[in-house]
């Protein structure tokens, strides 16, 4: 999914995302996951490949608890660029809504590979459809793998935590890791619906 359709879906005089064109980091190759509040409040993850990053939209958000297999829809590339995006996306554009980093850092692939070994190495796991690789975050770290879901539509992925050192084995809610201050917790107390109240239905006289 090229960069021709990132563009083609925005509108850069309305929103603040950056466009541009493939453009690669010197020395390491990039990863970052941003928590996106749109329509559904979910978590995109990016991974720099040959000059984009390639993204997938993760509901549930990255986990590090090996028995999770969270479900991440591939979307179209993003820009080198958009590693860096933090902000509002006005109504009226395509995904609308507020963005924040929620991690990011540099990864290689499973073998922590020179850089261009690892590009290779990688490629080829996306062309294969089982992505193993090595996160190097301020909250994910250690092997991770994406695999291919068969039999299911071509941009359905499963990622899964591998069982090493910084593995956790109780439950892992994504959301108990981001700041209450963070501008979509913010807008989430303030616009949190209210619940309305249970009626229970009358209780006939005899």
């Amino acid at each position: 999914m090229r960069l021709q359709l990132y563009n083609k879906k925005r509108n850069f005089k309305e929103t603040p995302e950056p466009s541009g064109k493939k453009r690669r980091s010197v020395s390491r190759l990039a990863f970052v996951v941003q928590r996106h509040k749109a329509s559904h409040l979910h978590y995109d993850f990016r991974l720099e490949v040959d000059g984009v990053l390639k993204s997938w939209a993760v509901p549930k958000g990255p986990s590090l608890n090996p028995k999770d297999k969270r479900l991440a829809m591939m979307v179209e590339d993003h820009p080198y660029d958009y590693k860096d995006f933090k902000g509002v996306i006005p109504e009226g554009n395509y995904g609308a809504g507020i963005v924040e980093i929620w991690d990011g850092g540099y990864y290689s692939d499973i073998d922590n590979s020179e850089k261009a070994v690892a590009e290779k190495n990688l490629k080829a796991g996306l062309k294969s459809g089982s992505l193993k690789f090595r996160l190097y975050g301020k909250k994910l770290k250690g092997e991770f793998a994406l695999v291919k879901l068969k039999g299911r539509e071509d941009n359905s992925w499963l990622l899964i935590k591998h069982n090493d050192e910084y593995a956790v084995h109780e439950e892992y809610n994504t959301e108990d890791y981001t700041p209450e201050n963070s501008p979509i917790n913010k807008w989430l107390a303030k616009n949190k619906p209210m619940r309305k109240p249970t009626l229970k239905p009358a209780v006939k006289k005899k």
